[in-house]
């Protein structure tokens, strides 16, 4: 039971293949431009796309000759700019969602849908009367009034403030708990993405970098690319130099590293690898070592800039001048063992959290 997805288009340029699992919220995270609202608006079979087979649960929506009109699609969108109709109020808008029913019954379930999207008590304002987050809500209960498999949302958050944002954060949570649908959400918001997907597809120029459930993908990346579209600052290159103890060793200029998780087959010669700032361990001078404290690499901390409870530290690795490493601690952590700039240090690369890059996107 799922979403399938195989699109090639030329203009704007598709070569994007991905299952999405059913029930599930999906996010396509990429920058602007990657094809993220295209992918979207095919789906909705609003972009004829060259050549394409788009499937739900065995049923086909296009390929094979078929394209199932968007009106005949179990879909509900939400657009970047919501698309309220500005002379309507907000329950004629979730109506206009409802024409298929009569008029008595349209009325019935538009209630229905605007107290499921929290915004009963609003049904005769129109779109200026409302707020950011009062509109996304009434744009949301037109979406889901038809009840459908699919909800389709592009960047829906991204014209509402913070506070307003985090709050319809947890409603959108809510309201996929009680109605157990297929939702496929754009952003180019990795924080977003990470508190609201339980499946992640990383996309660029139209194509499909990685794709699996969110915290795999967050702390695993499979290619370079993918690394730097989760922002991850710690990527670099080193030498392969052999196996021992079923673990392989990775030449990091003077430094010799225990590597987990490189197949079997995996030959001598230049690797990409990165690790999350987050995985970086410091060693603390006050505790003996302890078998986890691997890969132990003596450094010199350049600079720490404290964020909140966290502080953001870049090191540069001993013998390695051109390098620089960035982990992340509390700040408490920096006070009691007086992380600072021109301190020698010691971090630690447990090997299972040095993760190999392939060179494919």
């Amino acid at each position: 039971m799922s979403l399938t997805l195989d699109l090639r288009h030329d203009g704007p340029v598709l070569d994007f293949r991905a299952e999405l699992p059913a029930g599930r919220i999906t996010a396509l995270l990429g920058p602007s431009g990657s094809g993220k609202t295209s992918i979207l608006r095919a789906i909705a079979g609003l972009l004829h796309v060259r050549q394409s087979s788009i499937r739900l649960d065995g049923e086909t929506w296009d390929g094979d000759g078929i394209h199932v009109p968007t009106r005949s699609r179990s879909i509900g969108l939400v657009p970047q700019s919501y698309g309220l109709f500005p002379h309507m109020s907000a329950l004629r808008n979730v109506e206009t969602a409802l024409t298929h029913l009569p008029a008595a019954q349209r009325r019935v379930r538009a209630l229905q849908a605007i107290d499921l999207a929290h915004v009963a008590g609003l049904e005769e304002r129109r779109p200026h009367e409302l707020s950011g987050g009062q509109k996304q809500r009434v744009a949301l209960a037109r979406a889901i009034a038809r009840e459908p498999s699919v909800l389709l949302l592009d960047e829906p958050f991204s014209a509402v403030d913070r506070s307003t944002r985090k709050r319809l954060y947890v409603e959108l949570r809510r309201l996929h708990e009680q109605l157990r649908n297929t939702i496929v959400l754009v952003t180019h918001d990795l924080d977003e993405a990470a508190q609201l997907a339980s499946h992640l597809c990383l996309v660029r120029h139209g194509r499909l970098l990685q794709s699996g459930p969110t915290a795999e993908v967050l702390s695993r990346p499979r290619c370079e690319q993918a690394a730097r579209l989760l922002d991850i600052p710690n990527v670099f290159t080193g030498q392969v130099e052999g196996r021992t103890d079923g673990r392989w060793l990775l030449r990091w200029g003077p430094h010799l590293l225990r590597v987990a998780g490189l197949p079997d087959d995996q030959r001598p010669g230049p690797l990409r690898w990165a690790v999350l700032p987050s995985n970086v361990l410091l060693a603390r001078p006050d505790k003996p070592w302890a078998s986890h404290l691997e890969n132990p690499v003596p450094a010199l901390v350049q600079e720490v800039v404290e964020l909140g409870g966290e502080a953001v530290v870049q090191v540069m690795p001993e013998g390695m001048p051109e390098i620089s490493l960035q982990l992340r601690l509390p700040t408490r952590a920096i006070r009691r063992y007086r992380v600072e700039p021109g301190r020698a240090i010691t971090f630690c690369l447990r090997s299972a959290d040095i993760v190999p890059l392939n060179g494919e996107a």
